[in-house]
């Protein structure tokens, strides 16, 4: 396995999972961000709130940890029109997707994420997309992904593998894997510090951590909590 990765990290329940998972998995590990005018734009706050908790409280994974960047594409929300990018009603579009999909945002992301670990010298790309939860966004799939790896390897004449460790799991999984890298301090960082919720709410607390508690994001991420502390209680009796 390569020695180094570049983890796709927008600072929700899902990235740091991956972010961990990164660290656990490899000698030299880098982040990158993107502000594309978000509507939760509050996400990019707590990503750097995550990235510190996790320096402070797992020093093994602090000497791994590098420099972290953050890219400006704006560009994209303005042509985007969607629920994620303007104050529009969280709903289903005649396509059948929610209109929380933002076109081609993934591949976008991707392929910056490529240009950049080209000119770092990076050569895993980590990014948290499911199949099992992914709210029926297409470029979360994992034939996307695999399309993807191979463009981006002809394109820039490369060996660069996209790791996806979130794409078969459902959330409750993801709050277990999260337990199974970095125990409870990281459960605790994840509920505390990482954000999830498409509305930007972060006054309200939950057991899960901070959220409007209606929006998609959130029901996905309560429900998966919920499964995950009853499969606690089971296994404790």
């Amino acid at each position: 396995m390569a020695s180094n990765a570049l983890v796709l990290f927008s600072g929700g329940q899902d990235s740091t999972a991956c972010l961990a998972w990164a660290l656990n998995c490899f000698d030299r590990v880098e982040t990158i961000g993107f502000d594309y005018g978000q509507r939760h734009h509050v996400e990019l706050a707590c990503r750097q709130n995550v990235i510190e908790q996790i320096r402070r409280q797992f020093p093994e994974w602090d000497k791994k940890l590098g420099q972290d960047h953050l890219l400006d594409l704006g560009l994209l929300g303005q042509i985007s029109d969607c629920a994620l990018t303007g104050e529009t009603e969280i709903l289903f579009a005649e396509s059948g997707l929610p209109n929380t999909f933002v076109p081609g945002r993934n591949l976008i992301f991707l392929t910056f994420a490529a240009t950049l670990a080209y000119r770092r010298h990076l050569d895993v790309l980590v990014t948290g997309v499911c199949e099992t939860d992914y709210s029926g966004y297409p470029d979360c799939r994992s034939n996307t992904m695999q399309a993807l790896q191979v463009a981006l390897n002809l394109g820039m004449e490369q060996q660069f593998r996209i790791e996806t460790p979130l794409m078969w799991l459902d959330k409750a999984q993801t709050w277990q894997l999260a337990r199974d890298l970095g125990g409870e301090a990281l459960l605790d960082i994840t509920r505390e510090h990482s954000h999830t919720c498409y509305l930007g709410e972060r006054k309200q607390r939950f057991d899960w951590g901070y959220g409007c508690g209606t929006c998609p994001a959130c029901e996905l991420r309560a429900k998966g909590y919920e499964a995950f502390m009853k499969t606690q209680q089971d296994g404790a009796q």
